[in-house]
């Protein structure tokens, strides 16, 4: 569910017309629904009611201070991968108690950056990490709470660059020797183990891959208790998918419906890390069609947003709905045509093959399902400047991140002397 719809002949956010963001800030600009990222972060809050559970944000999904500050507020915690999103949650009022810090190559000086303020725990994924760990965090007379992540080897059935769950992923520790490292890491002076933790993928759009992963988790779980280490978090990651086009993910309650059960027979805390399910239909890019051109072989719609804007459709062929903003361009006559950017590649489009109604010169487009790894994984490429980010809530929209200027594509650069 979302709050963009068309009102009055126009797609308005909420209460908000986008051609009038537009025609005020310029395009491209991503544009965000508070009111569909609260609903999100409570249908999923309230669907694990039932366990003791801590919601920890993906901020990979979307890092942008304005929309962290607003989930922090509702009660959620931040789940890492960086210093730099480390920095980000903390700049947004994230409580160091609700934040896990994930990801397979943790510096020494992000180590160090975790430790002094003082997250909760570091999802380890593998044992030269755990090392470093504890050698940084006896330098800095601290214990560092520790979650191994042990990889299921279960598939998510999704896009393989999105799999992490599978033995041949980089991602974890596998299963079969988890229990070694276990013991390795229960032994190291500066190092205190209170976690497990998995995450098998994203965009994972049926239950059975959450259901065999919990399962061998949990399982694995019972092991290390009769091993005499005791689990005070069990951390089974995010991956829940949305609807881009015609897939049917479940909804939040159906998860819990079935892993709730399981997990209730644990005395622990649960940690989840949604990310593109809180904020992946919240949000919409909107572009503005520079020109239309047809060849003998196909029709393109020549669009201000690019491939350094969204990644998405050129990387992982992913697929995001496209409509009109104003509501008349929907019911022109219907084509085969190709949405493309202006950047210097075949591969930079949003939409190939696609039927589309008749655009002009002039016309606002809104992508669709754009609110995760929208912005978070843009780029300068052909020194193109990023795009604005708004935030609406109600009747008005606020800028929560300025468009880049030229001055900002040159900051910290230099001529050799």
């Amino acid at each position: 569910m979302h709050h963009f719809n068309y009102q009055h002949g126009k797609m308005f956010c909420e209460n908000v017309p986008l051609d009038k963001i537009a025609a005020e800030i310029g395009t491209p600009f991503y544009c965000y629904s508070n009111e569909t990222l609260m609903r999100h972060y409570k249908v999923f809050d309230d669907a694990f009611a039932d366990v003791d559970h801590l919601v920890c944000f993906a901020v990979k999904a979307n890092s942008n201070l304005g929309l962290l500050r607003e989930l922090v507020k509702a009660g959620a915690g931040c789940d890492i991968v960086s210093g730099g999103e480390l920095f980000r949650a903390l700049k947004a009022g994230c409580d160091p108690k609700k934040i896990v810090y994930a990801g397979v190559g943790k510096t020494e000086e992000e180590i160090e950056y975790a430790l002094n303020s003082n997250v909760l725990m570091f999802n380890v994924e593998s044992t030269q990490e755990l090392f470093a760990l504890d050698t940084v965090a006896g330098r800095l007379r601290k214990k560092a709470g520790v979650a191994l992540r042990v990889n299921p080897d279960v598939d998510p059935m999704t896009h393989p660059y999105i799999s992490t769950g599978l033995k041949k992923n980089k991602f974890g520790i596998a299963i079969e020797k988890a229990l070694e490292e276990y013991k390795l890491a229960a032994g190291l002076k500066n190092i205190e183990v209170i976690g497990i933790h998995q995450h098998i993928g994203s965009q994972i759009t049926q239950v059975t891959p959450f259901v065999d992963a919990v399962e061998k988790l949990l399982a694995f779980v019972d092991q290390l208790n009769e091993a005499g280490i005791k689990i005070k978090y069990i951390d089974i990651g995010g991956g829940l998918g949305i609807p881009y086009k015609d897939e049917s993910p479940p909804a939040p309650v159906e998860l819990a419906k079935e892993i709730v059960p399981m997990l209730k027979k644990h005395n622990c805390t649960i940690v989840f890390e949604p990310g593109r399910l809180i904020v992946g239909n919240a949000g919409v890019l909107v572009t503005k069609v520079l020109y239309t051109k047809r060849t003998e072989a196909k029709g393109f719609y020549i669009v201000d947003a690019g491939m350094n804007d969204l990644v998405r459709p050129t990387l992982y062929q992913a697929h995001q709905a496209i409509q009109p903003v104003l509501e008349e361009v929907s019911k022109r006559s219907k084509s085969e045509v190709d949405v493309v950017g202006p950047i210097c590649e075949t591969g930079d489009f949003l939409a190939k093959d696609r039927i589309l109604p008749e655009f002009k010169k002039g016309d606002l487009m809104a992508v669709m399902s754009a609110g995760a790894y929208g912005f978070t994984m843009s780029s300068n490429y052909n020194s193109r400047r990023r795009a604005a980010e708004v935030l609406v809530k109600g009747d008005r929209y606020h800028v929560v991140r300025d468009r880049e200027t030229w001055d900002d594509l040159v900051r910290g650069e230099r001529f050799a002397e």
